[in-house]
């Protein structure tokens, strides 16, 4: 595993730290073409804030990243990306990347999301001091891995940290052990950063038509949370909005080979649907990365329970 010390904005972290019950949060860039490398799923990211505080003051599990329009990181992160509200948010967008339009224009701007899944921020008398060997005055923060003298003392800071009340929860514990890694990434994805990865694992084209225009996309969950289902790439599709509407509402589905269907109640109830029926029995696109592509048993549950005969 590795940990990386990455230079944190104080107000960023001060909103995010007064927000209650955060699941995940959107460590975002205002460069839009510099991706992030440094770290794998389940790894370890750290806030390091500046003067006059000096200290890792909390983290996260880093779960992915992408690039993406501000206003669809807005509507996947809202609070999240550490602003009250969407017209903040474009004005700290607008003014990191020195936008010469009017904040509101800035919706269609792309930006760099770092996800982190569980973030904790930790009271000051539990703060990390920071280790010689980081580089202060880096941009980009620093790497260090757990074989490494320096990254082994982090990880156990940063386990010594999180035993306060309060902060636990965010983790699993085995015997007072806080444990990190992919598991934590797999087991508590959030909404946002479930939105993100969908739409990268299909290369931000609808499964079924095919469709690009990335406004119009958007990631379903084959089994809804609300009935049992989990915010992971395996219960996603990327999906057209009218698309993930008659999928939600039972009128098309996936079957579990992977052929788009159309129910007959679409035309029954509607007197129309053409455009569907002529997808009707189509393949859809699947991920390239076989670990993200549907769960056939979360498909065979949409097809025998949502979709209507």
């Amino acid at each position: 595993m590795s940990v990386y010390i990455y230079p944190t904005d104080r107000d960023w972290y001060r909103f995010l730290s007064n927000e209650p019950g955060i699941d995940e949060v959107n460590f975002w860039r205002p460069g839009g073409k510099q991706s992030f490398r440094q770290l794998k799923p389940g790894d370890l990211f750290l806030f390091r804030l500046g003067k006059p505080d000096n200290a890792i003051a909390g983290g996260g599990i880093y779960t992915h990243f992408s690039f993406a329009p501000v206003s669809r990181v807005w509507d996947a992160f809202q609070r999240k990306n550490g602003a009250a509200d969407y017209e903040t948010f474009q004005r700290l967008i607008a003014r990191y990347k020195k936008l010469d339009s009017a904040p509101d224009q800035s919706d269609n701007a792309i930006i760099g999301c770092i996800v982190l899944t569980a973030p904790f921020f930790l009271p000051r008398n539990r703060w990390i001091p920071i280790p010689s060997e980081y580089e202060v005055n880096s941009p980009q923060g620093q790497r260090f891995d757990d074989s490494s003298k320096v990254g082994a003392m982090l990880i156990d800071g940063v386990r010594d940290a999180l035993r306060v009340p309060g902060l636990s929860q965010v983790f699993e514990f085995n015997p007072g052990e806080v444990r990190f890694g992919e598991s934590i990434v797999k087991r508590r994805l959030g909404q946002g950063g479930f939105a993100l990865v969908v739409a990268d694992a299909y290369d931000k084209r609808c499964a079924v038509s095919g469709e690009r225009t990335y406004p119009v996309l958007e990631s379903a969950h084959i089994k809804p949370v609300s009935r049992g289902g989990y915010h992971a790439a395996e219960n996603g599709l990327l999906l057209r909005s009218d698309i993930h509407k008659l999928f939600d509402g039972g009128y098309v589905t996936i079957r579990p080979n992977g052929k788009f269907a159309v129910s007959p109640r679409l035309r029954d109830d509607w007197h129309n649907g053409r455009i569907y029926y002529d997808l009707d029995q189509r393949p859809i696109r699947l991920p390239t990365d076989e670990t993200l592509r549907p769960d056939p048993k979360a498909l065979e549950w949409h097809n025998d329970v949502i979709f209507k005969r």
